[in-house]
């Protein structure tokens, strides 16, 4: 398929998701999704910047470098952007934390704004740049149900959910990750909107060793996020994580810490993902994928989400 087909539908894509993001003071959103298949990129724009990556497809020759020099050329023509203002990766499918990983090019952090808040992102350096924008619903359901409770983050990467919840009026923020360089990513983007102090603690730790301890010293929380890797084999870790094997390990452990009437949300982005049927079965047990889905990100479902709420 010619590449104007391509230029012709971002083209289109932008004039219509502008003015959708206007209307709505939404600044960092998804401007494209695969939409054409010969095209296979998700580009994202981040106020003045742009985030694309293309998608290897399993049994389908990867695109050429000059074919991938002429869509960046072709994104910076349709956005009105240089070149500079634009990170162009080839994504592979990712196992366990290479997500998270350096991509080998130098570090460019800026700031976003998203709900009235501030956030650290790095569209350069690593393969995911900081800030999961398939997630801002999600963000806000935790926000306005954050008021007068204590909140645990698992595998907080960096720390966007305990932003919103301090600023939903949480009476405190635990944040637990195995790594330092994300555990100072939460700290500076909690520091970024004035979330300082002994109340918002980080916690470096593998987090199925955080929860048994948590379980034995009866911590409680009215809010808890569980987001892991779909799969992660970390040296740091005790263990291997398999979302799939271990999330009814992991939702149990986090069930045992909710307060009466405390909302766990749980959300996975592994493919073919089933929940435990015996988790499924709980009266208190509701899936809000569609709720938590914004509408730039529904052309391809990016996650699955449930919540369970504590009688």
């Amino acid at each position: 398929m010619e590449l104007s087909a391509f230029s012709n539908r971002l083209r289109k894509n932008h004039r219509h998701w502008r003015k959708w993001a206007g209307r709505r003071e939404i600044t960092c959103y998804r401007l494209y999704d695969r939409d054409i298949p010969e095209f296979p990129l998700a580009i994202d724009w981040y106020e003045d910047q742009v985030h694309a990556q293309i998608f290897a497809r399993k049994g389908v020759e990867p695109l050429s470098e000059e074919t991938e020099r002429q869509i960046g050329a072709s994104i910076c023509d349709v956005l009105d952007i240089s070149e500079n203002q634009l990170a162009f990766k080839t994504r592979q499918r990712q196992r366990g934390l290479a997500q998270y990983e350096k991509t080998g090019e130098k570090s460019r952090p800026c700031l976003v704004h998203e709900g009235g808040l501030q956030f650290e992102v790095d569209l350069h350096s690593y393969l995911d740049t900081g800030l999961f924008l398939d997630h801002r619903n999600t963000r806000t359901m935790v926000r306005e149900r954050a008021k007068g409770r204590r909140m645990l983050n698992l595998f907080a990467y960096t720390g966007s959910f305990s932003v919103y919840a301090a600023a939903g009026g949480a009476l405190a923020t635990t944040s637990v990750d195995l790594s330092n360089t994300y555990q100072a990513w939460t700290g500076r983007n909690l520091a970024l909107n004035d979330f300082t102090g002994s109340k918002h603690e980080l916690v470096r730790e593998d987090v199925f060793t955080y929860l048994d301890r948590a379980v034995r010293e009866r911590r409680m929380f009215g809010i808890i996020v569980l987001d892991p890797p779909s799969f992660s084999n970390s040296k740091k870790m005790l263990d291997t994580l398999d979302v799939q094997r271990d999330h009814q390990r992991l939702i149990e452990a986090c069930l045992q810490l909710l307060t009466p009437n405390g909302e766990l949300y749980f959300s996975t982005n592994r493919r073919r993902f089933k929940l435990d049927q015996h988790l499924a079965d709980r009266t208190a047990c509701e899936e809000i994928t569609r709720q938590t889905l914004p509408e730039d990100f529904k052309r391809h479902t990016m996650h699955r989400c449930w919540i369970f709420r504590q009688s």
